[in-house]
């Protein structure tokens, strides 16, 4: 017989069962820390995204009927991403504030059928610039473009009094323009909408692993790239300006995006910052853990539910995934 280790701490003894393991459990996620990003479009018919297995580009009727769904498990918060029609789309983004547009009906709606849930609305102009840019393009006399800032932030502030208006709980301006929160929160106090929070993209980065959300909106840049407005996957310590100039301009919650890889900028934020830290599980992510489950390298629920536990214990309070139905479907 070996002879027994003189060991008084022995870490095992709180992993021994499951009913230990949940008493000392560091993280916990839940139903409610998820908001789940919904594709939407003008048909009356839902449609199959090829770039993104599992997700759809709702009707409006669909959405609904999709929003219920996620109710039921336990999610009920919910941003929306629209598909414009090409022929809406103009060198202005002007569709982006109508108050007839899509967007505004699809608030509408979500209301009405669900008025305890907690619609957030994307606030960028890429959806309807006939550039693909997240803001106005000016071309040079050599041909370069150059995103216009504060010619931008204007338009910004008129969607976003737009989404408002119709019923927004949350804009979340996703341009990464200087100067967008102060704006858009002057604009929404001077019209009385200080009740509608904004969930600023504070370190959104200019990632790879956006493509496939590209191809589910149709919304790539047709010439350039987003490197001058979007944030260097080099950086960190500008995620801390970022997130102090977004603060300091009245923004409610912040945003890293994507999630996965950037990790280490989430829990920087969470150490330096008081405000909620959202991050987003975003489309490259998503498609790597379904594409391997597809191919059977791995278990699709167990990576899903890992995945997104890691970016909860790095220190985010809300997770932007397009696994949320099925993570809470799990989670319940």
């Amino acid at each position: 017989m070996s002879q027994r280790l003189n060991l008084p701490v022995r870490l095992r003894r709180n992993r021994k069962n499951h009913a230990i393991r949940e008493l000392v459990r560091e993280t916990r996620l839940a139903p409610g820390d998820l908001i789940y990003p919904l594709f939407l479009h003008e048909k009356e018919v839902d449609e199959d995204i090829a770039s993104m297995p599992g997700c759809k580009r709702w009707s409006v009727e669909g959405l609904l009927a999709e929003v219920g769904e996620a109710i039921k498990v336990g999610v009920s918060s919910f941003v929306l991403f629209p598909a414009i029609e090409e022929g809406l789309k103009t060198p202005g983004g002007e569709e982006c504030h109508n108050p007839e547009g899509l967007v505004p009906r699809a608030i509408r709606a979500i209301k009405a059928a669900y008025p305890t849930s907690v619609v957030i609305t994307d606030v960028a102009l890429d959806p309807y610039n006939s550039d693909g840019h997240d803001g106005l393009v000016r071309k040079d006399e050599r041909g370069e473009i150059h995103i216009l800032n504060d010619e931008t932030v204007e338009v910004l502030c008129r969607q976003a009094l737009c989404h408002a208006a119709a019923g927004a709980d949350i804009v979340a301006p996703s341009d990464m323009m200087d100067g967008r929160v102060a704006a858009i929160r002057d604009a929404l106090d001077a019209e009385e909408f200080e009740r509608v929070s904004i969930l600023s993209y504070a370190a959104k980065y200019a990632s790879a692993y956006y493509g496939p959300f590209r191809g589910a909106l149709e919304s790539a840049p047709k010439s350039g790239d987003k490197k001058s407005y979007q944030m260097d996957p080099a950086n960190s310590r500008e995620a801390l300006r970022e997130a102090e100039l977004d603060i300091e301009e009245g923004a409610d919650i912040l945003m890293v995006k994507p999630a996965g890889p950037y990790q280490d900028v989430i829990r920087l934020l969470r150490d330096a910052v008081t405000l909620p830290i959202a991050a987003y599980q975003v489309s490259g992510e998503y498609l790597m853990i379904k594409a391997a489950a597809a191919d059977g390298w791995v278990n699709e629920e167990a990576v899903m539910l890992e995945s997104l536990l890691g970016i909860k214990r790095a220190g985010a309070d809300m997770i932007l995934t397009y696994f949320a139905k099925d993570a809470a479907k799990r989670l319940a």
